[in-house]
């Protein structure tokens, strides 16, 4: 009788004891539902205050773009938001328009990723106060066909062959006045704000053999050192790497200590 007594009596408590824990399993979801929530509250609250801060510095610096489309990275947003301190925030910029000596020059996006950014809640409401990006990395692509624009020799074709950047260009010898067309392999350089493009390795369709034709084409190939500004990047970035693609010269830049607002 004893033993049929115990487990009547421990049903009921088992029960109760499984409705708790379900009740314990639904609160817990339902506060992590609010906290992400929130979460997702707060991120969005400093991408817009920091897109509109970014879209003012831009103007400012006479560079001409679409909306800048910022987000903000690392979890939990809402600890950042607080301490005001973020781990990494992307900025893309479409359609950015520079000048260079009157020119303008088109590149289709210049992508930024502002890592350890200081920004107070009060900076973020009032606007008043800095912003500041531990270091800033941009990355960009200009297109051959903007590169032929800068260099002012609309007869050159650039592309990309196996890693490195071809050049085909014209070259006229008087000696046999005749065109022909070099085709080799170039260097990329990066010289402050310049790129710098290197002939070094090429070759002429069908030139005759006669040694000052060959000499012609040679002293060309030897002098062929191009080089040509890009437009003045935001947040004072600096040029550090250039390598072609498929779709032109891909760029990187780099800054420290950059205000991201005025």
């Amino acid at each position: 009788m004893t033993t049929t007594y115990y487990a009547e009596e421990t049903r009921p408590a088992r029960r109760r004891g499984r409705r708790v824990l379900i009740t314990l399993l639904v609160l817990l979801v339902v506060l992590g539902g609010v906290l992400v929530a929130g979460d997702r509250v707060a991120a969005n609250f400093a991408e817009k205050k920091i897109a509109e801060q970014v879209s003012q510095q831009v103007a400012a610096q006479k560079v001409q773009s679409g909306p800048p489309e910022v987000s903000v990275g690392g979890f939990p947003f809402l600890t950042q938001v607080v301490a005001g301190e973020y781990e990494k925030i992307t900025i893309g910029l479409p359609d950015v328009k520079g000048d260079v000596e009157g020119n303008t020059v088109s590149l289709p996006r210049l992508d930024l990723v502002a890592h350890n950014v200081v920004a107070s809640i009060d900076t973020l409401r009032s606007g008043q106060g800095d912003i500041v990006a531990k270091t800033v990395d941009g990355s960009t692509t200009i297109g051959y066909d903007e590169v032929a624009k800068l260099i002012n020799q609309p007869d050159i074709e650039l592309s990309e062959r196996e890693g490195k950047l071809w050049v085909t260009a014209p070259v006229q010898i008087p000696l046999v006045n005749q065109t022909f067309t070099v085709r080799g392999a170039a260097e990329l350089s990066v010289e402050g704000r310049q790129i710098r493009i290197q002939l070094k390795e090429a070759t002429a369709d069908g030139l005759p053999a006669v040694p000052l034709a060959q000499q012609v084409v040679e002293n060309f190939i030897k002098n062929t050192s191009i080089a040509f500004d890009l437009p003045v990047l935001p947040f004072k970035m600096e040029l550090k790497q250039v390598s072609p693609t498929a779709d032109g010269l891909a760029v990187t830049a780099t800054a420290t200590e950059v205000p991201l607002n005025g």
